[in-house]
């Protein structure tokens, strides 16, 4: 069960003291306080965990302070959607708004190699309006030979650029729990010129105790990718170990599946999930068409897979894109193969806008024939 108080009551109000002192003569319910800060105000949701089918809802909602209550189902307890749920299925950070009903395009280097190629990149971006983007600091490789990220080594020179170039949000992977405090300490120092949403890659889905480090911070929101070898289901439960610890500010990503049936791509795209994880969860879809597709193939229509693929996922209703490019993609030191070049960003934006736009064509479509309710 979940208690959603009315705005900017918190803990420390008597309100809240009041319904503590209740369920505290309650037997066998833990209390989880999250905080949730929004644009205007501080929502405090306070999680009932245990025996709570005794409590009576109409009783809950009876508490001065509760503005209203929902009864969850044992999975996604915090990201999932439940009757009668009308919690928020956005977030803004950095002023850039992520939520089910939008889009933004994180187009960049898969790894940085060097300043010149992160500032080439951030030129384009501005010149094309975009002020998200994703750049690789710290890379975990298959090979214990292959390059593995220059660290926090670049972080200064990828930060300071980013304040040149205007870029709000840098989506970044992290491998261990130093990572983080080498990107927050590289950011207090360069005066905090953009933002970092922080990317648990594919192979640690299921680190389950970076999740909870990840998680207990609230600074940073979160990009988890699906694990390339367990079930969506086990992958959604991953990105609860996130929100179980505070941190709700999260992005579910596909980025395929590994397995030789998707052969002769790199892995089987799996972006027909995005409407499944929009439907059971709060939390907006991204979809990594460069990783599922893994090769810079073109179609007898003259149009590149890694495009068609990118399509599939925003014509299904993908809220993000994480996309490689690179300068010279011969000459990246990681996933070269995959990487648009420079140059093809304009054609690359405008081709996804033409998908959005029939995107939003076809809700409008079905709201109108009425079927756009949950499970219709």
């Amino acid at each position: 069960m979940i208690l959603i108080l009315k705005p900017n009551i918190g803990v420390d109000s008597k309100e809240f003291q009041r319904i503590e002192r209740f369920l505290k003569n309650q037997q066998n319910i833990e209390i989880r306080v999250h905080k949730v800060q929004g644009a205007a105000q501080l929502l405090t949701e306070v999680y009932l965990i245990g025996n709570t089918a005794a409590l009576s809802l109409e009783e809950m909602r009876s508490f001065p302070g509760v503005d209203h209550v929902v009864r969850v189902s044992e999975e996604y307890r915090v990201l999932g959607r439940h009757k009668g749920d009308n919690r928020q299925n956005h977030f803004t950070y950095q002023g850039v708004r992520f939520g089910q009903d939008n889009l933004n395009i994180f187009a960049g280097l898969c790894a940085v190699d060097s300043r010149e190629s992160v500032e080439t990149m951030m030129r384009a971006l501005r010149e094309n309006g975009q002020v998200c983007t994703r750049l690789g600091a710290y890379k975990p490789r298959t090979s214990p030979y292959s390059f593995q990220g220059h660290g926090k080594t670049c972080l200064p020179y990828v930060f300071e650029l980013a304040g040149k170039y205007g870029i709000k949000v840098i989506a970044m992977e992290i491998t261990h729990e130093s990572h983080l405090e080498e990107i927050r300490e590289c950011l207090e120092k360069a005066g905090n010129p953009t933002g970092v949403m922080l990317q648990i890659g594919t192979r640690n889905t299921q680190n389950f105790e970076l999740l909870k480090i990840v998680g207990r911070q609230q600074e940073f929101p979160v990009l988890l990718k699906r694990g390339f070898g367990i079930t969506l289901d086990e992958s959604l439960h991953a990105a609860e170990y996130l929100a179980s610890e505070g941190n709700q500010k999260v992005i579910f990503a596909l980025r395929g599946m590994k397995t030789n049936i998707g052969d002769p791509h790199r892995n089987m795209v799996d972006f027909a999930h995005v409407p499944v994880v929009k439907r059971i969860t709060r939390m907006p879809v991204c979809i990594d068409p460069s990783h599922s597709v893994g090769i810079r193939a073109r179609s007898s229509d003259g149009i590149l897979d890694v495009l068609h693929a990118a399509a599939q996922g925003v014509i299904a209703g993908a809220n993000m894109i994480l996309i490689d490019f690179h300068p010279t993609p011969s000459r990246a030191l990681v996933d070269g193969p995959q990487a648009l070049r420079i140059e093809e960003l304009p054609a690359f934006l405008e081709d996804i806008n033409i998908v959005r736009t029939a995107y939003e064509r076809r809700t409008e479509l079905h709201k109108d024939y009425g079927v756009t309710s949950a499970g219709s």
